[in-house]
């Protein structure tokens, strides 16, 4: 060092001391943090195509905050264990706008990002393009592999005629909730005039072939005075479609609509006066039990793996910590399937060893999922999830509970959704087993 004064000698060495400290203390964190359980390397990316923007916006959006909510919960413990070390999970969101050629395009986006696990579910339609365009890039570039997982996408043929081995599907399908919702239907003797009224695409005609179908072997009497399809996402004013109702003389509305459509269906359906009941795939959600207020209470009835008035201690803890993430409580729009996917995806790549498609997908096939919340099976056949399934009915926060409820439930409709001050209570438990339709998919493995 000549020629450098000694105080200019000190101050180099205080800082070459405090750089030399800085990464000691980095090292020391770094470890303390690999021994707490904390994840340290690259996040497993999950890439999440959903309508962001457009006329399901809000759909997209509540999807993503149930995902990101059953994610933080697995960083909460330290991420997912693998030979190399703790790795958290992160939510990639790709905005499809809601339209299958957008939602092509992202997934090429998270191809190019290299995302292991693509996620999709509202809509049917892009599911369908989805599956062939996963299997079509595996075929391609098999040291970038994905797998398709499907929250919501529930047209039957996904995991029978399309049945990919890239794909997986958390959710009952439209033939399993249909047959739930079409058994409480026929034990409801004041239903004699249905009118169905579907989204239409593909999801949408197979609700209403299904529906005729399940009426007529259950109760043949029942008379359907009407089967309309109207656009997907294009309607703005839905009391045309009301008044075509009210003029049929139906007791009873069957509908797989969702979204905006169908809360705008269901206000329609208010405005005009007509009494009807609704027995629906998701009359439970977005703005729907809000939308049709008082006139719902013993007649809006929705199909689903679980509701929040359930009475199931597992599920019960996971929706608590919930309903306290949220800032609005009119974002209460909770499916326990998302916690459920986001736990066999983790289970499998732990089981694996690696976030490798091939190998985390053999891992997910037949796997048996123990509660919390509740135990269900990815049956290996045709990657559909077998699960339990509720017909709940709307009811006034506080009110009591009604008859036919399965063991657990509490006698109370505790919690309301959306802030609505109008929760749901039970009206009939389907378990896992007996929600099972038979598979017809011929499965090709690589």
């Amino acid at each position: 060092m000549s020629g450098v004064s000694p105080r200019m000698r000190a101050g180099r060495c205080r800082a070459q001391w405090r750089v030399l400290g800085c990464a000691v203390v980095s090292f020391m964190l770094a470890a303390a943090g690999q021994a707490q359980g904390q994840p340290a390397a690259e996040p497993i990316r999950l890439g999440v195509i959903e309508g962001f923007s457009g006329a399901f916006a809000n759909a997209g959006e509540s999807v993503a905050r149930n995902l990101q909510f059953a994610i933080n919960r697995v960083n909460a413990r330290g991420g997912v264990r693998l030979p190399e070390g703790k790795r958290a999970l992160s939510l990639v969101r790709f905005d499809s706008k809601g339209q299958t050629e957008e939602a092509l395009v992202m997934l090429r986006a998270a191809t190019d990002r290299r995302t292991p696990f693509v996620l999709q579910g509202n809509s049917s339609a892009v599911a369908a393009a989805l599956i062939d365009a996963v299997a079509r890039h595996n075929e391609r570039e098999p040291g970038n592999r994905q797998l398709f997982l499907n929250y919501s996408a529930v047209d039957p043929a996904l995991t029978n005629e399309r049945c990919s081995f890239w794909h997986f599907r958390f959710d009952a399908n439209a033939e399993m909730r249909m047959s739930a919702l079409a058994d409480a239907l026929a034990g409801n003797p004041a239903v004699r005039r249905v009118y169905l009224i579907n989204q239409d695409y593909s999801f949408g005609r197979e609700v209403s072939r299904l529906a005729r179908q399940a009426i007529k072997s259950r109760r043949p009497e029942v008379e359907i005075v009407g089967d309309e399809l109207h656009p997907l996402g294009r309607i703005k004013d839905f009391a045309p479609y009301a008044a075509k109702i009210a003029q049929s003389g139906a007791d009873t509305i069957v509908t797989g609509s969702w979204g905006n459509d169908l809360t705008q269906l269901v206000r329609a359906i208010r405005e005009v006066g007509a009494p009807v009941n609704f027995y629906t795939f998701y009359g439970n959600s977005l703005g729907a039990p809000s939308a049709i207020g008082d006139a719902g209470v013993d007649r809006v009835r929705a199909v689903a793996e679980w509701h929040p008035n359930a009475g199931l201690p597992g599920a019960d803890a996971i929706y608590r910590s919930f309903r306290a993430s949220l800032q609005d409580q009119r974002d209460d729009y909770f499916n326990m399937r998302h916690v459920v996917m986001i736990e066999m995806l983790v289970a499998a790549i732990e089981e694996a060893g690696t976030t490798e498609a091939l190998a985390v997908g053999r891992a997910l096939e037949g796997r048996n999922q123990l509660a919390p919340p509740y135990e269900v099976t990815m049956r290996r056949d045709d990657h559909q999830l077998l699960t339990p399934l509720y017909v709940s009915v709307m009811a006034r926060s506080g009110a009591g509970a009604g008859a036919g409820q399965p063991a657990g439930d509490k006698e109370v409709v505790r919690y309301d959704v959306e802030g609505s001050g109008f929760g749901f209570r039970t009206e009939r438990f389907v378990p896992a087993a007996e929600s099972a339709q038979a598979a017809r998919c011929a499965m090709v493995r690589p």
